[in-house]
């Protein structure tokens, strides 16, 4: 769905190793929150939800654009 919703190939994507012990499906059980302190979603359709993130992080990239570069430059510096 992200791909698609930014216009790319929904191939267009490389795998990875899965993580030893990684979780396969992460859900939340929001039942406590939403009974003791009145909490509840913002966003309940998932697609429109996923669009104005992919948006926020296009109008935001230069917030994340230096933790990535840095993240990406230690992540290379690991490898050698």
């Amino acid at each position: 769905m992200i791909l698609e919703a930014m216009g790319r190939d929904p191939e267009d994507f490389d795998w990875v190793a899965d993580r030893p012990g990684h979780d396969r499906r992460y859900a939340i059980d929001s039942t406590k929150l939403q009974r003791e302190l009145g909490w509840r979603p913002a966003h309940t359709d998932f697609a429109e939800g996923l669009r104005q993130t992919i948006d926020w992080y296009v109008e935001n990239e230069s917030w994340w654009r230096p933790a990535k570069e840095a993240t990406e430059a230690r992540y290379r510096a690991q490898g050698q």
